[in-house]
């Protein structure tokens, strides 16, 4: 599979501008189909969040060192994101977790059980073009959550995007990975009904509910507009979905009209490698 980080960015970037006017809202109180504004940050349409902002500050920071993991790099462009507005839509930076805001100001991940959250995950996804090991991955998402749960969440995910790339089938990925037992639902995951996929934030489940829609989707489109319609942590479901399902399905499967109401697309080009 030839597929670049463009693909993958794009396909992450689409889905947290499409989950942004819906983020907290419960499931089933909304149909969402297309792109839009609003939500409870007012936001204009096609304005992605701190997933896309985190995303693209880890690209910087590979692409300033050769696509090298500096750990000191990338937490120094998280730094000047929640702090000075860098890597936004619109020069304003929103949406800032708060094991994330605490773990930048104390230069220092959180490791307690409480911090859990996907504020992680949400920005591993570039480690999936470079050379890393296992201990690199846990490392880069120690900067803001150290906790062995969010930890093996972003190893598996990158694992799970490593293999993508090669061409494998989801479904055979996820009944080869080897995993803890707290991921054992991955296993079987396709076939769960709905109502017993949970969105709500906990990195555990924005794992299961990603990879739940994709495995029950055919196309790049209906993969994120079924995670936004998970409901409560919309943009993250979305962007953590829309990643994998860019590398699946490729930038050409993104609807153009989503691509073209996409804010800030020079900057997210810069920061690609």
């Amino acid at each position: 599979m030839n597929r670049t980080i463009k693909d993958c960015v794009y396909g992450l970037a689409v889905g947290d501008a499409l989950g942004v006017p819906f983020e907290f809202r419960p499931r089933n109180t909304f149909n969402v189909t297309d792109m839009t504004s609003g939500g409870v940050w007012n936001q204009t349409i096609g304005t992605w969040s701190d997933d896309t902002s985190m995303t693209i500050a880890t690209c910087d920071a590979l692409k300033e060192n050769n696509k090298k993991i500096d750990l000191k790099a990338i937490q120094r462009n998280f730094v000047i994101w929640k702090d000075y507005d860098a890597y936004t839509a619109h020069n304003n930076t929103f949406d800032v977790g708060n094991t994330t805001a605490q773990a930048l100001d104390r230069r220092k991940g959180l490791d307690d059980l409480y911090s859990n959250g996907n504020g992680s995950l949400m920005r591993i996804s570039p480690l999936i073009f470079v050379d890393c090991t296992d201990e690199e991955i846990a490392q880069v998402s120690a900067i803001t959550h150290a906790h062995q749960y969010s930890i093996e969440t972003c190893i598996l995910y990158v694992r799970i995007g490593k293999e993508l790339l090669k061409g494998k089938d989801l479904e055979t990925i996820l009944d080869e990975l080897e995993c803890s037992d707290t991921f054992a639902r991955l296993k079987h995951l396709k076939n769960l009904d709905r109502d017993s996929i949970e969105s709500g934030g906990y990195v555990v489940h924005t794992l299961e509910a990603s990879l739940w829609c994709i495995l029950n989707t055919a196309t790049y489109s209906s993969a994120v507009l079924t995670a936004v319609n998970l409901g409560n942590d919309t943009d993250t479901t979305a962007a953590v979905t829309g990643a994998l399902a860019g590398l699946i399905y490729g930038y050409e499967s993104i609807p153009q009209e989503w691509i073209n109401t996409l804010a800030n697309k020079e900057l997210i080009d810069s920061c690609l490698f």
